[in-house]
């Protein structure tokens, strides 16, 4: 039996599928490099590289986080009402509408029937220059106008010519046709 003609052939073919992927990449990377890469392209035209690179052997195990789920959460709510509680704050010492009009925009979020709040999606565009703090009050008004609740967001270190976003909720405007308007905007 001649072991140099077709009968090779099962041997090699197994032998490239156990090749692992690292393996593979540089018998590929020789082979493009055999090819020829000189650079003797002519004007006018472009040449191109191709790295390729073998997967990591293992990926790093997560780092677990000493807070628990309970904790976090915790952490957040209080982070947001510390916001909240300076927003309002700010907003107690501001005549009219604030300096911060043209940079908040707010739209109504439809509700399903039966929902227990009236939600508003909140966004500021800081233009100012530098991050800043933004203090905004959305009320949510009924088709008449009269004002069903005032909700107080506060948006710490917005970053320039970047939008940011949050919702304001509203229980006492649940289950009755309102709409989300700011009514103050200021920025500090």
């Amino acid at each position: 039996m001649n072991r140099t003609g077709p009968a090779r052939r099962p041997f090699r073919g197994r032998l490239i599928r156990s090749l692992t992927p690292a393996a593979l990449v540089a018998v590929l990377a020789a082979g493009a490099a055999a090819c020829g890469d000189s650079d003797t392209s002519s004007p006018g035209t472009a040449s191109s590289t191709r790295t390729l690179s073998a997967e990591p052997t293992a990926s790093p195990s997560p780092t677990r986080s000493e807070r628990t789920p309970e904790e976090f959460a915790s952490s957040v709510s209080a982070d947001v009402e510390r916001n909240r509680q300076k927003a309002a704050a700010t907003l107690k010492g501001v005549e009219g509408k604030g300096n911060a009009m043209d940079d908040v925009s707010v739209n109504g979020i439809a509700v399903a029937p039966g929902e227990k709040f009236r939600s508003a999606l909140v966004r500021v565009t800081n233009r100012s220059g530098k991050e800043a703090f933004f203090a905004v009050r959305v009320e949510f008004v009924d088709a008449s106008g009269k004002v069903l609740d005032s909700v107080v967001l506060g948006f710490p270190d917005a970053p320039t010519d970047k939008t940011v976003s949050q919702h304001a909720n509203s229980r006492k405007a649940a289950g009755v046709k309102s709409f989300p308007r700011i009514a103050q905007a200021e920025r500090s």
